[in-house]
């Protein structure tokens, strides 16, 4: 099978299956936070309503198979519907959304909008703008409401141990507190950099341990999970 923009950055196994049990499993497991992806979630349930898999899992409808999901995994309703429709929307757009290289990183909770977009707006501009509008912007933009420009976003770029932002020397970091410690100071710049660019913001969280670290991930990941699915609802 030809390898997609998409399923070189995220896990599709379950979503390319056409086995009910396996499709379930996989959400349930994504659900949990071993496979947090919304757009293999949306892709897998929309897979599921398409082929009627619901009948291999003992439900006579889709809407069944969600309120038993539902009940099993603690979700809210509106959250899986609107997965549901984030998969639809990806698979009726397939071909636009991987020729812009669209992927999980770019907000698919957008995607549910795209209808409307198109409806008001040139196809072009909606594919441009699907990827460079937060969630917000998106919807106001779909609705035809008017779209105030970007502001330039600063050039930042790295270049061995020295930071440029729009091409003035910004940081630099000495090579002197050893090779660990520089890499660690150079990643967080990278991190608070690349932030920067794409006008979001970088909450520090100060731990213990990276035993710490690793349990707060999977946390903060289902917790932004479910803000974005409120948002975009």
């Amino acid at each position: 099978m030809e390898n997609t923009n998409l399923e070189q950055t995220m896990p599709l196994d379950y979503a390319d299956s056409d086995d009910a049990v396996e499709i379930d499993n996989g959400i349930r497991d994504t659900i949990k936070g071993i496979r947090l992806s919304i757009l293999a979630m949306g892709l897998g349930l929309a897979k599921i309503k398409s082929k009627s898999l619901f009948k291999g899992l003992n439900c006579r409808s889709m809407a069944e198979y969600i309120e038993r999901l539902c009940n099993d995994t603690k979700m809210e309703r509106s959250a899986v519907f609107n997965w549901l429709h984030i998969g639809e929307a990806y698979i009726k757009y397939k071909s636009d959304l991987e020729q812009i290289g669209f992927c999980d990183s770019d907000g698919p909770t957008k995607l549910p909008y795209l209808d409307r977009a198109l409806a008001v707006r040139p196809k072009q501009e909606v594919f441009d703008n699907i990827r460079n509008m937060s969630l917000r912007e998106f919807i106001g933009y779909s609705r035809g409401e008017a779209v105030e420009p970007f502001e330039d976003a600063p050039l930042v770029s790295i270049r061995g141990n020295i930071v440029y932002i729009n091409g003035q020397l910004a940081i630099i970091l000495s090579k002197n507190p050893g090779k660990r410690i520089t890499a660690y100071f150079k990643k967080v710049i990278q991190v608070a950099c690349e932030a920067l660019e794409a006008g979001e913001v970088v909450l520090p969280v100060r731990l213990h341990s990276m035993r710490e670290a690793r349990r707060l991930t999977p946390v903060i990941e289902r917790l932004k999970l479910e803000m974005r699915t409120v948002e975009g609802s």
